[in-house]
């Protein structure tokens, strides 16, 4: 057997063992877990009564800071508490003496990190609005923009960097282990910790989602399902390689017959373009 395949099954089998374990600690904080996919259900529900008809694809207006960091910290739970579940059933269950007050400390403090991940991905988009202007609408450079940050997302699925963010996120025993704090400080700072890999792990699928409009239920819909997958299948590889195609996969719909990649709203259609979309929330 060759190394790079004794390498990928023993991954395959750390990644099973880890896994393993996240999920026996499911089955006996199952309130826990269910309390999550529950507050994930409402943000869900939330989402998509906040968003409807905001969806103008690419360039969607991201509107004022305060209502768009109240979508999106409700966008943060829909998708990523499904992911944290069995990391965060774990961690109830070495403190299972407390109850599930740290566990919740955890939780709140990895949205919080999200949060402010918000905050930083706004501040980029109107700085790129503010700089670029005209030059970002769909009949212009638009089209290709979109198309270029899924590529590096693409390109960011094979790096060292997304790999070792990775495994943080699919080893939820080591990074407990590695990273324990007491107290309901230690909570904080545990969950701060392990939302800051998350980040990591998945800022440039968020950046697709940008590309592919922020405001769309169907693609929040597809990239909280690809993170999901990462995290909690053991075929860490073979999904990170078919996420990376289904990445270059968009970007060439997106760049080359964009009427035909299904759920893209395409900018200058009944949203009137682009730059229109990005300034009537304004």
């Amino acid at each position: 057997m060759s190394a790079v395949v004794s390498r990928a099954v023993g991954d395959s089998r750390s990644d099973r063992d880890e896994l393993g374990a996240a999920f026996a600690a499911v089955r006996s904080r199952l309130g826990l877990v269910a309390l999550l996919i529950v507050l994930a259900a409402v943000a869900w529900w939330s989402t998509a009564d906040r968003m409807a008809g905001m969806d103008a694809g690419p360039g969607t207006a991201l509107g004022a800071l305060g209502w768009f960091l109240g979508v999106w910290v409700v966008m943060m739970a829909a998708m990523m508490f499904p992911a944290l579940a069995p990391t965060a059933a774990l961690y109830a269950t070495m403190t299972r003496r407390h109850g599930q007050s740290r566990a919740v400390l955890f939780a709140t403090s990895y949205l919080f990190v999200w949060g402010a991940a918000g905050l930083l991905a706004y501040g980029l988009f109107e700085l790129g609005k503010s700089l670029f202007g005209g030059a970002l609408a769909w009949d212009s450079g638009g089209r290709w923009v979109a198309a270029g940050v899924l590529v590096a997302a693409a390109v960011y699925e094979l790096t060292p960097l997304k790999d070792a963010c990775l495994a943080k996120c699919r080893s939820p025993l080591g990074f407990l282990l590695g990273n324990w704090r007491d107290g309901s400080v230690g909570a904080v700072e545990m969950g701060s910790r392990h939302a800051a890999w998350c980040f990591g792990c998945c800022w440039a699928l968020m950046a697709a989602l940008f590309a592919l409009g922020v405001m769309s239920l169907v693609w929040m819909a597809v990239i909280a399902a690809l993170i999901v997958l990462e995290k909690t299948l053991p075929w860490r590889r073979v999904v990170t390689w078919g996420t990376t195609a289904i990445l270059l996969a968009l970007a060439i719909g997106v760049l080359a017959a964009p009427h035909s990649v299904p759920g893209l709203t395409v900018p200058g259609g009944s949203h009137g373009g682009a730059m229109q979309s990005m300034n009537s929330m304004q």
